[in-house]
């Protein structure tokens, strides 16, 4: 998967157990509602200065 933005980054969560946690749990209830058993969510956290596109 390749996906960019200058306004997003993808979250670093590896140290928020938590946030880990409600993820997981939603990925599974989507997959169990869809009937797809390969969910992935991911999570975005906004850039604080988002570059300017030329």
């Amino acid at each position: 998967m390749d996906i960019h933005s200058d306004a997003y980054k993808v979250a670093p969560l590896s140290e928020q157990k938590a946030a880990v946690e409600i993820i997981r749990s939603a990925e599974a209830a989507l997959a169990a509602l869809t009937g797809n058993p390969t969910v992935t969510l991911i999570a975005y956290e906004r850039n604080e200065t988002p570059r300017q596109r030329n």
